[in-house]
């Protein structure tokens, strides 16, 4: 089995890497720090899991996961990431990750999450699970009813990005990251960028 870790800092693709090559009997165990590498290995080497982080530079986890599924559908993903958030975790599911593991899970759990994507089957940390469960229906959390573009703006303007800035590492217009500013602001029931770029602190404070 191959697997591909995609995260962009190598300190942590490194300790991951020797985790797995220690627990787990991977053919090769390959790597990535952006959306552009993470593709062309995949496309290439065509790994039986990609362990994927969403603080990406650039467009982020979830768009490169969408990418990922449209170069294969049966892709087998698992998100490695820091955000504990419901909100987070069901946006991957519906993007289609097979698995959701937070960075503060043990290796034995990590290590049991990569072998239950890669035999075919789906797993979300269980505390994360029980956090899905309460809130599957109705929620009324900031953000969810935003799409993965949406989020990956409201990620970089938490980290203190402005629009040029944004618009940049999503390699689109500084008008369409206007208007979608004022789109997530229709839905997130705000008017002015302060409240917006308030939310998006909170809802990365995690």
């Amino acid at each position: 089995m191959k697997l591909l870790l995609v995260d962009d800092h190598s300190v942590v693709r490194a300790g991951i890497r020797r985790l797995l090559s220690v627990l787990m009997n991977a053919e090769a165990i390959l790597e990535a720090g952006s959306t552009h590498k993470a593709l062309s290995i995949f496309r290439v080497e065509r790994p039986g899991v990609v362990v994927l982080d969403l603080n990406l530079p650039g467009a982020g986890g979830l768009d490169l996961l969408k990418r990922l599924l449209i170069e294969d559908p049966r892709a087998r993903v698992l998100i490695f990431s820091m955000h504990t958030s419901a909100l987070y975790v069901t946006r991957a599911l519906q993007c289609g990750a097979k698995g959701y593991i937070s960075k503060s899970a043990s290796a034995e759990k990590l290590v049991e999450a990569v072998r239950q994507v890669a035999a075919g089957g789906r797993y979300v940390e269980r505390d994360l699970a029980v956090d899905l469960a309460f809130n599957v229906a109705g929620s009324d959390e900031p953000g969810a009813a935003l799409s993965a573009r949406e989020l990956d703006i409201m990620r970089l303007l938490a980290k203190g990005e402005n629009l040029s800035a944004i618009a940049e590492r999503l390699g689109v217009s500084y008008k369409t990251i206007a208007n979608s500013c004022t789109t997530i602001k229709h839905k997130l029931l705000v008017q002015r960028t302060s409240d917006l770029i308030r939310i998006a602190v909170e809802m990365h404070a995690s």
